[in-house]
């Protein structure tokens, strides 16, 4: 009752400004001039920080906990005041409608997560969300109702595995509900915490067609933007990830009784190879990237010769084909390694990978249109970190804008993004918002 009488209120006092056409706006001229309110944003996204906060001016706020299921609350109060309708759908998302001129057309969805990775910072994932938020509100506000419903979206436990976006395009498995997240609870307890149903999980997929685009800003959690002093980043896709096992065996001896030149040391080749993955990488053009994150040495006793080496490989580019040809050469150069230093060299795929996500490239142009009309510069570029985009890219059309983050800090309490860089960001996504809304 008090939801009704907050907006019939609000309602009134907008009918008595507003023109007759008020719930009818066509986009045109009067639509140039809106933007989002900057201080609104701040003060958003300064109190959903409250959230979590820790004593290092960051944000611990995991999927599912105490402090995500009161976050989730406050957000959805700003929907309600946004003029969005709320429910809380099957995986456990947020997701706030409001009604089109046209509401036999499929929506148009932008948003992102509020859950954080433990002691994480205050911009990854919310800006996307409170910016999503910000621009229906700016509609709201403006009397201004598109042609194409509009949806805002928050993502159950994004930082745990894509767990909302993966339900929503029907890839998330029966196996995914039993994994323990960094709440203590299993993904399914986890959804029932968050009001959602984790048997009833079918009702959340959306098919292709079933939505207009989908849109997303964040941070970029790297240091490119900065770099180059620009404004806007319009991501061309986010990356496929693919990881590998290696192994090297080679033999194990006394440290002081064996010469150097009859030694078969499975570090010192995991040595060699390590710097042939970075040359092998970095020899071509392009955004690819390699990286070594893991090794293990055995036996691991200072006076013994490393016999068995375990390490990580793991490959990233938009281009599945450019990631099969970096392995193949590096395996390539494996082998001339093995045989040059009499060792073993196996490779052995680990099941955890991430095929790369192109975005559209028609919203792609939208919104480096939209950055260009507000006079600010925008770089096209790849995504090297995983976002919900990229699962939404298997069944809709979709769109990432990024926005520059100081010193490339992300997942830390020292993670921030200058506010004039955020506004910026919602105000790319209100145009392309408005863009889209004029197709059929």
């Amino acid at each position: 009752m008090q939801r009704f009488f907050r907006r019939f209120i609000f309602g009134l006092s907008m009918l008595t400004m507003a023109s007759p056409a008020f719930f009818f706006c066509e986009i045109g001229q009067p639509m140039k001039d809106l933007s989002v309110n900057a201080k609104r944003i701040e003060q958003s996204i300064t109190n959903l920080a409250e959230f979590g906060k820790t004593p290092q001016g960051g944000v611990h706020r995991v999927a599912y906990s105490d402090e995500d299921i009161s976050a989730r609350k406050y957000i959805v109060a700003l929907m309600e005041t946004a003029g969005l309708d709320v429910r809380i759908d099957a995986a456990g998302n947020i997701v706030g409608r409001r009604e089109g001129r046209e509401n036999s057309l499929p929506p148009i969805l932008s948003g992102s997560h509020i859950d954080t990775v433990p002691h994480g910072g205050k911009y990854d994932g919310a800006v996307g969300v409170l910016s999503a938020i910000e621009c229906v509100q700016v509609l709201f506000e403006n009397g201004i109702q598109t042609r194409h419903p509009l949806e805002v979206i928050v993502f159950t436990d994004e930082e745990g595995g894509l767990v909302g976006s993966r339900a929503m395009n029907g890839t998330l498995t029966s196996e995914a509900l039993f994994e323990k997240s960094h709440s203590g609870k299993t993904v399914r307890e986890g959804i029932r915490a968050l009001g959602g149903d984790p048997d009833n999980l079918n009702s959340v997929k959306r098919l292709k067609g079933d939505i207009k685009a989908f849109l997303e800003i964040h941070i970029e959690q790297g240091r490119i933007l900065e770099t180059k002093g620009i404004d806007i980043g319009v991501v061309e896709g986010i990356v496929g990830i693919v990881w590998w096992d290696v192994t090297i065996t080679g033999y194990a001896n006394h440290a002081g009784t064996t010469p150097m030149n009859m030694r078969q040391d499975a570090l010192l080749t995991a040595a060699q190879l390590i710097l042939t993955v970075n040359r092998v990488v970095t020899s071509v053009e392009g955004s690819q990237v390699g990286t070594v994150g893991r090794i293990n040495a055995e036996p691991g006793a200072p006076n013994v010769i490393p016999g068995k080496v375990v390490m990580s490989l793991e490959l990233r580019d938009l281009s599945a084909d450019k990631i099969q040809s970096l392995y193949k050469t590096i395996e390539e150069e494996a082998a001339l390694i093995s045989k040059k230093t009499g060792t073993q060299i196996t490779f052995d795929p680990i099941d955890a990978m991430a095929i790369p996500a192109p975005t559209d490239p028609a919203i792609r142009r939208q919104i480096a249109e939209s950055a260009e009309e507000l006079g600010l510069t925008s770089h096209f570029m790849p995504s090297g970190a995983g976002h919900d985009a990229q699962d939404m890219a298997k069944i809709v059309p979709t769109g990432m804008i990024f926005i520059p983050s100081v010193g490339g800090v992300s997942h830390s309490p020292k993670e921030f993004s200058h506010m004039s860089d955020v506004v910026n960001g919602a105000n790319v996504l209100l145009k392309t918002i408005l863009k889209i809304d004029q197709q059929r």
